[in-house]
């Protein structure tokens, strides 16, 4: 038997995803995880980073970490983890610019 979770992700997580991937990353979502672990594994020149996204139109309080994400942050050891609101934020992380 399979058990499947439903994974909620942010409103913009897939115009996120949309934009990283037109830039030539290479995105696999692990929102479903749990546990505090970023939504986003993101592959770029060699680098991997990791992306927690937060809806940059909700309110400061509804975008905050919560405290798994926090405790995840704090210990991970890893490359570059990063917490991003919006596409712009997405690419900077990468080091790409919104195109024109």
């Amino acid at each position: 038997m399979v058990w499947r979770v439903k994974v909620k992700v942010d409103a913009n997580q897939p115009e996120i995803v949309k934009a990283l991937k037109l830039g030539g990353c290479s995105v696999q979502s692990i929102a479903g995880v749990g546990k505090g672990c970023p939504d986003l594994l993101v592959g770029y020149r060699g680098v991997t980073y990791l992306m927690e996204v937060k809806d940059g139109s909700k309110a400061a309080s509804a975008r905050k970490l919560t405290p798994a994400e926090a405790v995840f942050e704090l210990n991970w050891k890893g490359g570059p983890l990063a917490t991003v609101k919006s596409v712009e934020e997405a690419l900077a992380v990468v080091g790409l610019e919104l195109a024109q």
